[in-house]
């Protein structure tokens, strides 16, 4: 028997921005993502140079959810305080070998209800897609 995962509090105003902002990058047109940040935010990542600019970060995310086959993301869980919000994050999709499972968080900062920067906190290893943290019980799902 599988044990149910905790109660969720409702999302907040910031974490609800992040939650759909990962809607467009899922499903949306680059001009869809591009439209959740400010003129010059900014994207800081550990696998990748900085994303800079709000069509930049559209035709990015565009780009990678059409490498990964039909990529999607969602929001685990999230905190917020302020202008600021963190989340823990699962991608899922597919590659030549494969399905996958990235799981990641990040740290946004916020002017007024766009997104100004992010600092994403991930692994990738092009040879092994997926990422999980080591021995933590994804409800069955992960390591």
């Amino acid at each position: 028997m599988t044990e149910e995962p905790p109660e969720i509090a409702p999302p907040t105003k910031r974490v609800h921005l992040v939650r759909a902002y990962f809607e467009a990058c899922s499903n949306g047109r680059a001009e869809d993502i591009a439209a959740c940040f400010t003129n010059d935010a900014v994207i800081y990542d550990t696998n990748h140079a900085p994303v800079r600019g709000r069509t930049a970060i559209g035709a990015f995310w565009s780009g990678v959810r059409d490498r990964w086959a039909g990529a999607a993301w969602i929001v685990d869980s999230g905190l917020e305080d302020g202008d600021v919000a963190a989340v823990e994050w699962t991608m899922s999709g597919y590659s030549e070998t494969g399905p996958f499972v990235f799981r990641g968080s990040e740290h946004y900062r916020f002017e007024g209800d766009l997104i100004a920067e992010i600092r994403q906190y991930w692994t990738f290893d092009p040879d092994d897609p997926g990422s999980e943290l080591l021995g933590y019980p994804y409800g069955g799902e992960g390591s």
